[in-house]
């Protein structure tokens, strides 16, 4: 019996390691997600920009096409100017064209303001794209170091499961499920240490009776108060 109670201390030792090893290797895994979603942010900031500079220029060649329209009209209407014979209909035409200018005035204003705003935006870009270029280096480095991280946390995660199972395949299955249980119930500690008359697990003091039992070792006792099993453990003598 003391044999088995030795494995099952062994087995908690080594579950509590790779639990450990499993949170450690997903706060990586979040590391890596982490790294990617900046990247993915800093891609679709840039791409923004390059869509907004996209759409202003598509802003401006209309303008464009619509100032070009204006100063035919103007140009056509002078000629046509040449030509009136009276008075009513010069004045007509010269408010059309007094119009027009006024309009073509107004686009060139909205053009500069566009060709502006767009040349303001492709800084950004420019910028943008050159952090995001060193983004990606950077993260590329970041990531094949946490993968690297992640790849030794694995084998020694593969070492501590293969020693799990050598132990437990020694054990009685129903041991093995017992302390399963237990470690599932009682936050991943289903044995713990008893001193002093104490259970160090839940700090409830054990009966005497009890208590005394464990030092025989000739079975397995069970704390009444949280279900763990008990190993008996002395303070070393001074």
């Amino acid at each position: 019996m003391k044999k088995r109670l030795e494995m099952l201390e062994q087995l908690q030792e080594i579950d509590v390691r790779i639990d450990i090893l499993k949170n450690t290797q997903s706060g990586l895994y979040g590391e890596m997600n982490a790294i990617e979603q900046g990247l993915g942010d800093a891609r679709a900031a840039l791409s923004d920009l390059q869509s907004r500079v996209a759409a202003l220029e598509q802003e401006k060649a209309e303008l464009d096409t619509s100032l070009a329209t204006e100063q035919e009209n103007i140009r056509r209407s002078e000629t046509n100017m040449k030509e009136i014979k009276t008075n009513k209909e010069f004045q007509a035409v010269g408010r059309e064209i007094t119009a027009a200018r006024k309009l073509t005035t107004e686009l060139e204003e909205q053009i500069l303001q566009k060709l502006a705003l767009v040349e303001e935006l492709k800084g950004e870009i420019g910028v943008k794209a050159d952090n995001l270029s060193e983004l990606e280096q950077n993260s590329t480095q970041r990531r094949e170091e946490k993968q690297a991280e992640i790849d030794a946390l694995q084998h020694d995660l593969d070492a501590d499961t293969e020693r799990r199972q050598a132990i437990a395949g020694e054990l009685p299955a129903s041991l093995v499920k017992r302390y399963d249980s237990l470690r599932e119930q009682r936050r991943g500690q289903a044995v713990a240490v008893a001193r002093d008359g104490y259970c160090l697990g839940c700090n409830m003091n054990l009966p005497p009776q009890l208590y005394n039992s464990l030092f025989r070792g000739d079975e397995m006792i069970s704390c009444p108060h949280c279900q763990r099993v008990l190993i008996l453990k002395q303070q070393p003598q001074q």
